[in-house]
């Protein structure tokens, strides 16, 4: 079975998304030591998630730039991230909605325009 072990976001302005992920989710980040790249830590080594990168928006064959996957990212409040990602000029693109015994989730959009999605873990959620 292969697994996810890397992300990669593509954005307009580098430090403008630099800056909403650093400032929304407390993402470290640092420049890869070749070319024009961005490493993001997304956490501690001791909890489950993958780290990832963030580089220029180049052209591709899809108009617009690169498809790509949807990454959901872990949160423990998630109305106080939605709010956090309005404030730092994203929206929630889909409403915050249950999943039965699972928790909430949403997807909200960067400040260039990728789609990701957010969750809260709540077995309760009903």
């Amino acid at each position: 079975m292969s697994r996810v072990v890397h992300f990669e976001i593509h954005a307009d302005d580098v430090d403008r998304a630099r800056t909403f992920y650093e400032k929304v989710f407390g993402w470290l980040h640092e420049k890869y030591e070749h070319g024009e790249y961005w490493l993001f830590k997304t956490g501690t080594d001791d909890r489950p998630g993958i780290n990832g990168g963030l580089m220029k928006r180049v052209s591709s064959p899809v108009p617009g730039g690169f498809s790509s996957y949807v990454c959901t990212i872990a949160v423990d409040n998630l109305d106080e991230m939605i709010r956090r990602i309005e404030e730092h000029k994203g929206k929630c693109v889909r409403p915050k909605q249950v999943m039965p015994g699972i928790g909430w989730n949403c997807h909200c959009m960067d400040t260039e325009g990728n789609v990701f999605g957010l969750m809260q873990h709540d077995p309760s959620a009903a």
